[in-house]
């Protein structure tokens, strides 16, 4: 049985998403001083302002989201948001003062003290990690969580903004996201017209799964207790394929069992515009270049794995 099956199991779909410091807060200030100046300056400056609350970071809409959908599923789901910190205890307490201001349900923590702190996703069981570290977030896709770096807000109002519903709305591309990259290889190695070619002749061959595949699931498992446009969840496929390469993916996701509420094919146009349009609260992609356009329109997260990426995380 997969691990994703084995969620299906439960009495209710549950979701745990770890998330960083850096992710949920604007942590830029005090990170600047960590660089330049070293572990001992940035751990005075954090406790000397432990009292002053940190503004909302890029993250911060999505986890208020994935938060809300307690209250909006009732005790149909659970959800839960726990906080990764390389921060050790002292300096972790600025963090915990921010979390209790802005009314936010995080109950459990880990401050790792400058150590990696990825492995706790694992014993948490997390469905999804985000960080500000990419070292940590290859590792925990190395690990089999589903696990993204997020990128610096394009400008500040991307870091303010949600929609104006309370409907949690999550983008992801496709190849090396929800499915592996074996796709995005052919293309790499022999061009447009044998990619295009061999995903019309393997049409009926459902795509071999990516590392998201498992917490799209999850959130089909939150759709399936409502129906249509009144589902707290809103999903979409943003990928630059076009048609031909289009019956595949979507013939993909039917031999899954997963519903996706909007597939847009866009033959290599830009990302962005289209990611505001849907009202994205996240994105997900494993092409840098397509999370640092997309970030100037919504809250975006590098994938660092596939083809498209050259450092292997598993033998680190």
């Amino acid at each position: 049985m997969s691990e994703a099956s084995n969620n299906t199991s439960k009495e209710k779909p549950s979701l745990v998403v770890a998330i960083s410091s850096r992710a949920l807060f604007d942590l830029d200030a005090a990170h600047r001083i960590f660089m330049q100046q070293g572990v001992e300056s940035y751990c005075e400056y954090q406790i000397q302002r432990e009292e002053e609350i940190l503004q909302p970071g890029v993250a911060f809409p999505l986890v208020q989201k994935l938060l809300g959908l307690n209250q909006l599923f009732g005790d149909r789901v659970k959800v839960e948001v726990v906080l990764l910190s390389r921060n050790s205890a002292d300096t972790g307490l600025r963090v915990f003062n921010s979390v209790e201001h802005h009314g936010l349900s995080i109950t459990r923590a880990a401050f790792t003290g400058g150590r990696t702190p990825f492995e706790y996703a694992n014993v948490l069981g997390a469905d999804l990690f985000l960080s500000a570290e990419a070292e940590d977030v290859g590792k925990a896709l190395a690990s089999g969580i589903a696990a993204a770096t997020i990128a610096p807000a394009g400008n500040r109002e991307t870091v303010q903004r949600s929609s104006d519903t309370e409907q949690l709305r999550i983008a992801f591309d496709g190849d090396a996201v929800l499915f592996s990259d074996e796709a995005e290889r052919i293309f790499r190695q022999q061009g447009l017209q044998a990619f295009e070619a061999s995903e019309k002749a393997s049409a009926k061959q459902p795509l071999t799964a990516g590392p998201f595949r498992r917490f799209l699931e999850v959130l089909h498992q939150m759709q399936s207790l409502t129906e249509g446009d009144t589902a707290p969840i809103r999903t979409a496929l943003v990928t630059a394929r076009g048609a031909p390469a289009h019956e595949r993916v979507i013939r993909t996701l039917r031999d899954w069992g997963i519903r996706i509420d909007e597939a847009l094919f866009l033959g290599g146009m830009d990302k962005g515009d289209f990611l505001r349009a849907f009202g994205a609260d996240i994105f997900f992609d494993d092409q840098s270049d397509h999370v640092t356009s997309a970030s100037k329109y919504v809250p975006s997260g590098h994938v660092p794995t596939g083809v498209a990426n050259k450092t292997d995380y598993s033998k680190s």
